[in-house]
């Protein structure tokens, strides 16, 4: 109740005020008061409300206009105005779009190359961002498809500290990809969620980085 109405989108197919009624400009008899602390002062003449915010160098400010009477409240409305803009500035600068990157990966990915990748992820995931894990298998590679799932389950070993399972490790085709966010810091940190067999292929051991690359 203690702040000025957002303004009304449309009101009988037609775009309504884009403005808050202040002071004089509030032409009804009477008004119903709430002073500057959040006190109902209760029903008055609109003239007798607006002199009494003017002597206390305030403006009065409608704030419900559908009321009947119209609730107005008595504030510095100007002084309301900036820092209402000063908020929604630092809001627009500290609002992130999260982004979906993608770091892609084959069966013969090497250890150098399988930690720079990693790296890459966690410091997607750094900046907020979500990342999509991915592999294609290719040529002979279809025939070992067990490799592909050890590396990107080994990946998200890797991230797992920093990073939670959105969609874990899904089979399309040829593709094979799973969806790693940043992991939550409410209410504790999650637990990393282990990721599940891929359907329609055999579940492999915990791997680590010492992958042999295949010849592709």
């Amino acid at each position: 109740m203690a702040l000025p109405p957002k303004p009304r989108q449309e009101q009988n197919g037609r775009k309504a005020a884009s403005f808050v009624r202040t002071n004089y400009k509030i032409r009804v008899p009477e008004v119903r008061v709430v002073d500057s602390a959040g006190k109902m002062l209760g029903v008055m003449p609109t003239r007798k409300a607006q002199a009494l915010a003017e002597s206390m160098g305030l403006d009065l400010v409608e704030i419900t206009p559908n009321a009947q009477p119209p609730l107005c409240k008595i504030m510095d409305y100007g002084k309301f105005r900036y820092e209402e803009s000063i908020r929604q500035k630092q809001a627009r600068k500290n609002a992130k779009a999260t982004q979906v990157k993608e770091i892609k990966f084959h069966s013969g990915t090497d250890v150098g190359d399988l930690n720079r990748k990693v790296k890459e992820i966690l410091g997607f995931i750094e900046q907020g961002n979500k990342v999509k894990i991915s592999l294609k298998f290719r040529g002979r590679e279809n025939a070992h498809r067990e490799l592909g799932i050890e590396m990107i389950e080994n990946v998200i070993s890797l991230c797992a500290e920093k990073t939670t399972v959105e969609q874990a490790p899904k089979l399309v085709g040829r593709d094979l990809s799973a969806l790693l966010a940043p992991k939550s810091t409410k209410g504790g940190a999650r637990k990393a969620e282990a990721p599940k067999p891929t359907p329609g292929l055999s579940p492999t051991q915990p791997h680590t980085l010492g992958l042999s690359p295949t010849q592709g």
